[in-house]
Protein backbone atom coordinates (compact mmCIF):
# COMPACT_ATOMS: atom_id res chain seq x y z
CA UNK A 1 0.00 0.00 0.00
CA UNK A 2 1.35 3.43 -0.97
CA UNK A 3 0.57 6.84 0.46
CA UNK A 4 -0.29 9.75 -1.86
CA UNK A 5 -0.47 13.47 -1.12
CA UNK A 6 -3.24 15.18 -3.09
CA UNK A 7 -4.66 18.58 -3.90
CA UNK A 8 -8.22 18.61 -5.24
CA UNK A 9 -10.91 21.10 -6.17
CA UNK A 10 -14.59 20.64 -5.32
CA UNK A 11 -17.60 21.72 -7.40
CA UNK A 12 -17.89 24.99 -5.45
CA UNK A 13 -14.26 25.86 -6.26
CA UNK A 14 -12.81 25.14 -2.82
CA UNK A 15 -9.53 23.24 -2.63
CA UNK A 16 -8.78 20.28 -0.38
CA UNK A 17 -5.36 18.91 0.55
CA UNK A 18 -4.59 15.65 2.29
CA UNK A 19 -3.15 12.15 2.03
CA UNK A 20 -4.66 8.93 0.76
CA UNK A 21 -3.57 5.28 0.92
CA UNK A 22 -3.93 3.25 -2.30
CA UNK A 23 -2.20 0.39 -4.09
CA UNK A 24 -1.59 2.36 -7.30
CA UNK A 25 -1.73 5.95 -8.50
CA UNK A 26 -4.73 5.15 -10.74
CA UNK A 27 -6.66 3.69 -7.79
CA UNK A 28 -5.95 6.83 -5.78
CA UNK A 29 -7.12 9.05 -8.68
CA UNK A 30 -10.33 7.05 -9.09
CA UNK A 31 -11.06 7.25 -5.37
CA UNK A 32 -10.70 11.03 -5.37
CA UNK A 33 -12.94 11.30 -8.42
CA UNK A 34 -15.59 9.14 -6.74
CA UNK A 35 -15.66 11.71 -3.98
CA UNK A 36 -16.65 14.30 -6.59
CA UNK A 37 -13.32 16.13 -6.61
CA UNK A 38 -11.18 17.30 -9.53
CA UNK A 39 -7.57 16.18 -9.03
CA UNK A 40 -5.14 19.11 -9.28
CA UNK A 41 -2.01 17.25 -8.13
CA UNK A 42 -1.26 13.80 -6.82
CA UNK A 43 2.18 12.78 -5.60
CA UNK A 44 3.41 9.64 -3.95
CA UNK A 45 4.81 10.31 -0.48
CA UNK A 46 8.43 9.13 -0.44
CA UNK A 47 9.64 6.82 2.29
CA UNK A 48 11.81 8.34 5.01
CA UNK A 49 15.38 8.72 3.87
CA UNK A 50 18.25 7.16 5.74
CA UNK A 51 21.27 8.99 7.11
CA UNK A 52 23.38 8.15 4.04
CA UNK A 53 20.62 8.73 1.49
CA UNK A 54 22.30 11.94 0.34
CA UNK A 55 25.11 9.77 -1.07
CA UNK A 56 22.70 8.08 -3.48
CA UNK A 57 22.52 10.00 -6.79
CA UNK A 58 19.14 10.91 -8.25
CA UNK A 59 18.05 8.67 -11.11
CA UNK A 60 19.19 9.95 -14.50
CA UNK A 61 16.46 11.02 -16.91
CA UNK A 62 17.28 8.61 -19.70
CA UNK A 63 15.84 5.69 -21.62
CA UNK A 64 17.27 3.16 -24.07
CA UNK A 65 15.84 2.70 -27.56
CA UNK A 66 14.24 -0.58 -26.43
CA UNK A 67 12.50 1.24 -23.53
CA UNK A 68 11.27 3.93 -25.92
CA UNK A 69 9.94 1.35 -28.40
CA UNK A 70 8.01 -0.46 -25.63
CA UNK A 71 6.67 2.85 -24.28
CA UNK A 72 5.57 3.92 -27.78
CA UNK A 73 3.86 0.63 -28.65
CA UNK A 74 2.01 0.40 -25.33
CA UNK A 75 0.89 4.02 -25.57
CA UNK A 76 -0.37 3.40 -29.11
CA UNK A 77 -2.34 0.32 -28.03
CA UNK A 78 -4.06 2.10 -25.14
CA UNK A 79 -4.87 5.24 -27.13
CA UNK A 80 -6.23 3.04 -29.94
CA UNK A 81 -8.47 1.37 -27.35
CA UNK A 82 -10.01 4.75 -26.48
CA UNK A 83 -8.24 5.37 -23.16
CA UNK A 84 -7.52 9.08 -22.51
CA UNK A 85 -3.88 10.12 -22.93
CA UNK A 86 -3.42 11.13 -19.30
CA UNK A 87 -4.63 7.77 -18.00
CA UNK A 88 -2.40 5.98 -20.52
CA UNK A 89 0.61 7.88 -19.22
CA UNK A 90 -0.33 7.10 -15.61
CA UNK A 91 -0.50 3.37 -16.42
CA UNK A 92 2.91 3.49 -18.13
CA UNK A 93 4.37 5.40 -15.21
CA UNK A 94 3.05 2.80 -12.77
CA UNK A 95 4.54 -0.16 -14.62
CA UNK A 96 7.87 1.44 -15.56
CA UNK A 97 10.60 -0.57 -13.85
CA UNK A 98 13.52 1.80 -14.54
CA UNK A 99 13.81 4.89 -12.30
CA UNK A 100 14.98 7.16 -15.15
CA UNK A 101 12.04 6.69 -17.50
CA UNK A 102 9.63 6.52 -14.54
CA UNK A 103 10.75 9.97 -13.46
CA UNK A 104 10.45 11.37 -16.99
CA UNK A 105 6.94 9.98 -17.52
CA UNK A 106 5.88 11.36 -14.14
CA UNK A 107 7.06 14.85 -15.12
CA UNK A 108 5.31 14.55 -18.50
CA UNK A 109 2.09 13.59 -16.70
CA UNK A 110 2.25 16.73 -14.57
CA UNK A 111 2.77 18.89 -17.67
CA UNK A 112 -0.09 17.25 -19.57
CA UNK A 113 -2.34 17.52 -16.52
CA UNK A 114 -1.54 21.23 -16.46
CA UNK A 115 -2.84 21.64 -20.01
CA UNK A 116 0.39 21.25 -22.01
CA UNK A 117 0.22 19.36 -25.30
CA UNK A 118 1.90 15.95 -25.28
CA UNK A 119 4.32 16.99 -28.05
CA UNK A 120 5.34 20.08 -26.10
CA UNK A 121 5.69 18.10 -22.86
CA UNK A 122 8.13 15.59 -24.38
CA UNK A 123 10.15 18.32 -26.14
CA UNK A 124 11.81 19.07 -22.80
CA UNK A 125 13.68 15.74 -22.96
CA UNK A 126 15.74 15.88 -26.21
CA UNK A 127 18.06 13.07 -25.06
CA UNK A 128 15.10 10.66 -25.02
CA UNK A 129 12.68 12.05 -27.59
CA UNK A 130 14.34 13.07 -30.86
CA UNK A 131 13.20 15.81 -33.24
CA UNK A 132 11.64 13.15 -35.44
CA UNK A 133 9.65 11.77 -32.49
CA UNK A 134 8.42 15.20 -31.33
CA UNK A 135 7.40 16.39 -34.80
CA UNK A 136 5.57 13.15 -35.60
CA UNK A 137 3.66 13.37 -32.31
CA UNK A 138 2.79 16.98 -33.16
CA UNK A 139 1.50 15.85 -36.57
CA UNK A 140 -0.49 13.05 -34.90
CA UNK A 141 -2.11 15.49 -32.48
CA UNK A 142 -3.06 17.82 -35.34
CA UNK A 143 -4.53 15.03 -37.49
CA UNK A 144 -6.22 13.13 -34.64
CA UNK A 145 -4.31 9.96 -35.56
CA UNK A 146 -1.96 9.79 -32.61
CA UNK A 147 -2.29 6.00 -32.25
CA UNK A 148 -1.39 5.44 -35.93
CA UNK A 149 1.58 7.83 -35.67
CA UNK A 150 2.81 6.03 -32.55
CA UNK A 151 2.76 2.69 -34.40
CA UNK A 152 4.79 4.21 -37.23
CA UNK A 153 7.20 5.66 -34.69
CA UNK A 154 7.68 2.27 -33.01
CA UNK A 155 8.31 0.59 -36.37
CA UNK A 156 10.73 3.35 -37.35
CA UNK A 157 12.66 3.05 -34.08
CA UNK A 158 12.83 -0.76 -34.39
CA UNK A 159 14.13 -0.65 -37.98
CA UNK A 160 16.68 2.03 -37.07
CA UNK A 161 17.88 -0.01 -34.10
CA UNK A 162 18.17 -3.13 -36.28
CA UNK A 163 20.32 -1.20 -38.77
CA UNK A 164 22.56 0.07 -35.95
CA UNK A 165 23.01 -3.50 -34.67
CA UNK A 166 24.08 -4.66 -38.13
CA UNK A 167 26.66 -1.89 -38.44
CA UNK A 168 27.91 -2.53 -34.91
CA UNK A 169 28.33 -6.24 -35.64
CA UNK A 170 30.22 -5.40 -38.83
CA UNK A 171 32.61 -3.05 -36.98
CA UNK A 172 33.12 -5.09 -33.81
CA UNK A 173 35.24 -7.85 -35.34
CA UNK A 174 37.74 -5.61 -37.19
CA UNK A 175 38.12 -3.29 -34.18
CA UNK A 176 38.81 -6.21 -31.81
CA UNK A 177 41.14 -7.90 -34.32
CA UNK A 178 43.09 -4.69 -34.96
CA UNK A 179 43.43 -4.08 -31.22
CA UNK A 180 44.79 -7.62 -30.72
CA UNK A 181 47.27 -7.16 -33.58
CA UNK A 182 48.54 -3.92 -32.04
CA UNK A 183 48.84 -5.52 -28.58
CA UNK A 184 50.73 -8.54 -29.98
CA UNK A 185 53.04 -6.28 -31.98
CA UNK A 186 53.79 -4.05 -28.98
CA UNK A 187 54.36 -7.11 -26.77
CA UNK A 188 56.83 -8.68 -29.22
CA UNK A 189 58.73 -5.42 -29.72
CA UNK A 190 59.00 -4.63 -26.00
CA UNK A 191 59.53 -8.07 -24.43
CA UNK A 192 60.77 -10.54 -27.06
CA UNK A 193 63.01 -8.58 -29.43
CA UNK A 194 65.25 -7.04 -26.68
CA UNK A 195 66.12 -10.56 -25.45
CA UNK A 196 67.44 -11.56 -28.86
CA UNK A 197 69.31 -8.25 -29.15
CA UNK A 198 71.32 -9.19 -26.04
CA UNK A 199 72.14 -12.59 -27.55
CA UNK A 200 73.28 -11.05 -30.85
CA UNK A 201 75.50 -8.52 -29.06
CA UNK A 202 77.12 -11.36 -27.13
CA UNK A 203 77.85 -13.24 -30.36
CA UNK A 204 79.36 -10.08 -31.92
CA UNK A 205 77.95 -10.72 -35.42
CA UNK A 206 76.98 -8.35 -38.22
CA UNK A 207 73.22 -8.07 -38.33
CA UNK A 208 71.25 -7.98 -41.61
CA UNK A 209 69.37 -4.78 -42.48
CA UNK A 210 65.86 -6.09 -41.54
CA UNK A 211 67.18 -7.18 -38.14
CA UNK A 212 68.86 -3.81 -37.52
CA UNK A 213 65.65 -1.97 -38.42
CA UNK A 214 63.70 -4.23 -36.05
CA UNK A 215 66.17 -3.67 -33.22
CA UNK A 216 66.11 0.12 -33.72
CA UNK A 217 62.32 0.18 -33.59
CA UNK A 218 62.36 -1.98 -30.45
CA UNK A 219 64.95 0.29 -28.80
CA UNK A 220 62.87 3.36 -29.63
CA UNK A 221 59.77 1.78 -28.15
CA UNK A 222 61.48 0.69 -24.92
CA UNK A 223 63.62 3.83 -24.46
CA UNK A 224 61.02 6.43 -25.39
CA UNK A 225 57.87 4.81 -24.00
CA UNK A 226 57.15 8.02 -22.08
CA UNK A 227 56.77 9.76 -25.45
CA UNK A 228 54.82 7.32 -27.64
CA UNK A 229 52.58 5.81 -24.93
CA UNK A 230 50.84 9.11 -24.03
CA UNK A 231 50.65 9.96 -27.74
CA UNK A 232 48.96 6.62 -28.45
CA UNK A 233 46.56 7.00 -25.51
CA UNK A 234 45.69 10.58 -26.45
CA UNK A 235 45.29 9.86 -30.17
CA UNK A 236 41.60 8.91 -30.00
CA UNK A 237 40.56 11.85 -27.74
CA UNK A 238 42.49 14.17 -30.08
CA UNK A 239 40.64 12.83 -33.12
CA UNK A 240 37.36 13.18 -31.25
CA UNK A 241 38.13 16.81 -30.39
CA UNK A 242 39.08 17.60 -34.01
CA UNK A 243 35.94 15.90 -35.35
CA UNK A 244 33.78 18.22 -33.22
CA UNK A 245 35.09 21.30 -35.03
CA UNK A 246 33.36 22.39 -38.25
CA UNK A 247 36.32 21.92 -40.59
CA UNK A 248 37.58 18.80 -38.81
CA UNK A 249 34.15 17.20 -38.73
CA UNK A 250 33.56 17.97 -42.40
CA UNK A 251 36.92 16.44 -43.33
CA UNK A 252 36.27 13.27 -41.32
CA UNK A 253 32.78 12.89 -42.82
CA UNK A 254 34.28 13.36 -46.30
CA UNK A 255 36.99 10.79 -45.49
CA UNK A 256 34.48 8.25 -44.10
CA UNK A 257 32.52 8.20 -47.35
CA UNK A 258 35.73 7.59 -49.32
CA UNK A 259 37.22 4.81 -47.22
CA UNK A 260 37.85 1.61 -49.17
CA UNK A 261 35.12 -0.98 -48.54
CA UNK A 262 33.71 0.81 -45.47
CA UNK A 263 32.99 4.09 -47.29
CA UNK A 264 30.46 2.43 -49.60
CA UNK A 265 28.82 0.75 -46.61
CA UNK A 266 28.48 4.01 -44.68
CA UNK A 267 27.01 5.76 -47.73
CA UNK A 268 24.37 3.04 -48.09
CA UNK A 269 23.53 3.35 -44.40
CA UNK A 270 23.18 7.14 -44.74
CA UNK A 271 20.91 6.87 -47.80
CA UNK A 272 18.78 4.23 -46.09
CA UNK A 273 18.41 6.44 -43.00
CA UNK A 274 17.56 9.48 -45.15
CA UNK A 275 14.90 7.59 -47.13
CA UNK A 276 13.33 5.89 -44.09
CA UNK A 277 13.20 9.05 -41.98
CA UNK A 278 11.91 11.23 -44.81
CA UNK A 279 9.21 8.70 -45.78
CA UNK A 280 8.05 8.31 -42.15
CA UNK A 281 7.78 12.07 -41.64
CA UNK A 282 5.90 12.73 -44.89
CA UNK A 283 3.51 9.82 -44.28
CA UNK A 284 2.82 11.20 -40.80
CA UNK A 285 1.76 14.58 -42.18
CA UNK A 286 4.89 16.63 -41.48
CA UNK A 287 5.31 19.36 -44.17
CA UNK A 288 8.07 18.63 -46.69
CA UNK A 289 10.25 21.62 -45.70
CA UNK A 290 10.00 20.71 -42.02
CA UNK A 291 10.73 17.07 -42.86
CA UNK A 292 13.83 18.05 -44.87
CA UNK A 293 15.09 20.17 -41.98
CA UNK A 294 14.71 17.25 -39.55
CA UNK A 295 16.26 14.76 -41.98
CA UNK A 296 19.25 17.05 -42.53
CA UNK A 297 19.80 17.48 -38.78
CA UNK A 298 19.66 13.72 -38.16
CA UNK A 299 21.65 12.54 -41.20
CA UNK A 300 24.84 11.92 -39.20
CA UNK A 301 27.11 13.16 -42.02
CA UNK A 302 27.89 16.80 -42.81
CA UNK A 303 28.21 16.22 -46.57
CA UNK A 304 24.74 14.69 -46.70
CA UNK A 305 23.42 17.38 -44.35
CA UNK A 306 24.73 20.11 -46.69
CA UNK A 307 23.17 18.38 -49.72
CA UNK A 308 19.76 18.12 -48.01
CA UNK A 309 19.92 21.70 -46.69
CA UNK A 310 20.71 23.02 -50.19
CA UNK A 311 17.85 20.95 -51.61
CA UNK A 312 15.50 22.37 -48.95
CA UNK A 313 16.36 25.94 -49.93
CA UNK A 314 15.76 25.13 -53.60
CA UNK A 315 12.41 23.51 -52.78
CA UNK A 316 11.46 26.66 -50.86
CA UNK A 317 12.14 28.64 -54.06
CA UNK A 318 9.80 26.39 -56.01
CA UNK A 319 12.23 23.84 -57.46
CA UNK A 320 11.63 20.10 -57.27
CA UNK A 321 13.53 18.04 -54.70
CA UNK A 322 15.13 15.65 -57.19
CA UNK A 323 16.93 18.37 -59.22
CA UNK A 324 19.23 19.76 -56.47
CA UNK A 325 19.86 16.26 -55.12
CA UNK A 326 20.88 15.04 -58.59
CA UNK A 327 23.42 17.87 -58.86
CA UNK A 328 25.07 16.60 -55.69
CA UNK A 329 27.28 13.54 -56.13
CA UNK A 330 26.43 12.13 -52.67
CA UNK A 331 23.13 10.65 -53.84
CA UNK A 332 23.27 7.94 -56.57
CA UNK A 333 21.29 8.55 -59.81
CA UNK A 334 18.85 5.76 -58.96
CA UNK A 335 17.83 7.53 -55.74
CA UNK A 336 17.35 10.96 -57.30
CA UNK A 337 15.41 9.55 -60.27
CA UNK A 338 13.06 7.57 -58.02
CA UNK A 339 12.48 10.70 -55.93
CA UNK A 340 11.72 12.62 -59.14
CA UNK A 341 9.22 9.94 -60.23
CA UNK A 342 7.64 10.02 -56.76
CA UNK A 343 7.20 13.79 -56.95
CA UNK A 344 5.54 13.59 -60.37
CA UNK A 345 3.26 10.68 -59.46
CA UNK A 346 2.36 11.95 -55.97
CA UNK A 347 3.70 8.76 -54.36
CA UNK A 348 6.93 10.17 -52.91
CA UNK A 349 6.66 8.43 -49.52
CA UNK A 350 6.01 5.06 -51.21
CA UNK A 351 9.11 5.33 -53.42
CA UNK A 352 11.21 6.54 -50.49
CA UNK A 353 10.19 3.40 -48.61
CA UNK A 354 11.24 1.31 -51.63
CA UNK A 355 14.62 3.06 -51.66
CA UNK A 356 15.02 2.41 -47.92
CA UNK A 357 14.13 -1.28 -48.31
CA UNK A 358 16.59 -1.65 -51.20
CA UNK A 359 19.47 -0.05 -49.30
CA UNK A 360 18.64 -1.95 -46.11
CA UNK A 361 19.08 -5.15 -48.11
CA UNK A 362 22.29 -3.76 -49.62
CA UNK A 363 23.62 -3.01 -46.14
CA UNK A 364 22.82 -6.55 -44.95
CA UNK A 365 24.59 -8.07 -47.96
CA UNK A 366 27.57 -5.73 -47.51
CA UNK A 367 27.84 -6.61 -43.80
CA UNK A 368 27.78 -10.34 -44.55
CA UNK A 369 30.43 -10.10 -47.28
CA UNK A 370 32.52 -7.73 -45.16
CA UNK A 371 32.43 -10.10 -42.18
CA UNK A 372 33.50 -13.06 -44.32
CA UNK A 373 36.27 -10.99 -45.94
CA UNK A 374 37.68 -9.36 -42.81
CA UNK A 375 38.42 -12.61 -40.95
CA UNK A 376 40.99 -14.01 -43.41
CA UNK A 377 42.34 -10.49 -44.02
CA UNK A 378 43.04 -9.94 -40.32
CA UNK A 379 44.53 -13.43 -39.93
CA UNK A 380 46.78 -12.76 -42.94
CA UNK A 381 47.85 -9.37 -41.54
CA UNK A 382 48.68 -10.88 -38.17
CA UNK A 383 50.61 -13.67 -39.90
CA UNK A 384 52.64 -11.19 -41.96
CA UNK A 385 53.53 -9.05 -38.93
CA UNK A 386 54.50 -11.95 -36.66
CA UNK A 387 56.19 -13.80 -39.51
CA UNK A 388 58.18 -10.69 -40.48
CA UNK A 389 59.40 -10.22 -36.89
CA UNK A 390 60.35 -13.92 -36.57
CA UNK A 391 62.15 -13.84 -39.92
CA UNK A 392 64.11 -10.72 -38.98
CA UNK A 393 65.17 -12.42 -35.73
CA UNK A 394 66.11 -15.70 -37.43
CA UNK A 395 68.19 -14.17 -40.23
CA UNK A 396 71.29 -13.61 -38.03
CA UNK A 397 70.96 -17.18 -36.74
CA UNK A 398 70.97 -18.49 -40.32
CA UNK A 399 74.07 -16.39 -41.03
CA UNK A 400 75.82 -17.82 -37.97
CA UNK A 401 74.94 -21.36 -39.05
CA UNK A 402 76.40 -20.70 -42.54
CA UNK A 403 79.58 -19.27 -41.05
CA UNK A 404 80.01 -22.28 -38.73
CA UNK A 405 79.40 -24.64 -41.68
CA UNK A 406 82.11 -22.97 -43.79
CA UNK A 407 84.65 -23.22 -40.96
CA UNK A 408 84.04 -26.95 -40.72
Amino acid sequence: MKQFRYTTRAADGSQTKGTLNAITRIEATNELRRRGWVVISLEEVSAKKGILSFLQPAPAKKASTEDLVIFTRQLSTMIGAGIPLLECLEVLQEQADKPGIKLVVNEIIEKVRGGTDFSEAISGYPKIFSKIYINMIKAGEASGQLDVILIRLAEFLESTQALKREIKSAMTYPVISLSLIILILVGLMIFLVPQFEKIFKGLNVDLPLPTRILMNISNAMTSYWWLWAPALIGFIPLLSAISKTNKGGYFFDWLILRLPVFGDLFKKVAISRFSKTFATLIKSGVPILGALEIVAATSGNRLIEDAITTAKENVRKGETLSDPLSRNKVFPPMVTRMIGIGEKSGALESLLEKISEFYDQQVKSAVESLTSMIEPLMIGTMGLIVGGIVLAIMMPIFEIQKAVGKKK
